[in-house]
């Protein structure tokens, strides 16, 4: 891929982690992880638990969770991809964080998701929603147990 491509992500459990770090190898491009400034527990992260924080998150459209720290040089970058779990059916609240936090003009935002269990269903409509500027935004991507081979092959057919 011959444009600068950033790869930022949101992990909990290590797999989305896992992913993106594969991904930024794949396709040559910078890595950054998108911490919260207060770091999940396990209790926060109890899906049952009504009063668990990432439920309450979820729960509240207008949640934006703090983000530890910032992208820099975001202009240096041509292609951004963006990983994140699925949460109750879409990207937990710190990814619309991220997104609201970059003018993301002239870029093309690439999705990419890990799940336990469900699609992407609209997720990549809710967050292209976020950046209504990005001139090319391609569609949410779940990569579950993917190979490098896999990746490769992704990062190819999307004509970066």
């Amino acid at each position: 891929m011959s444009k600068k491509a950033l790869v930022a992500y949101f992990s909990c459990s290590g797999v989305t982690k896992g992913v993106a770090e594969s991904l930024a190898e794949v396709a040559g491009a910078d890595l950054f992880e998108i911490e919260p400034e207060k770091p999940y527990t396990a209790a926060d992260l109890d899906w049952t638990n009504k009063k668990s924080r990432s439920t309450v998150e979820m729960n509240n459209p207008s949640s934006r969770p703090a983000i530890r720290r910032t992208v820099s040089n975001m202009d240096d970058y041509d292609v951004v991809f963006v990983g994140f779990p699925i949460w109750w059916y879409v990207a937990p609240t710190i990814v619309n964080t991220f997104l609201e936090s970059y003018d993301f003009a002239g870029k093309t935002v690439v999705p990419f998701c890990t799940s336990g269990g469900s699609g992407v269903g609209r997720t990549g409509e809710v967050l292209r929603a976020l950046c209504p500027d990005t001139v090319i935004w391609r569609p949410a991507k779940l990569l579950n147990d993917v190979s490098k081979a896999s990746l490769r092959a992704w990062v190819d057919g999307l004509d970066l």
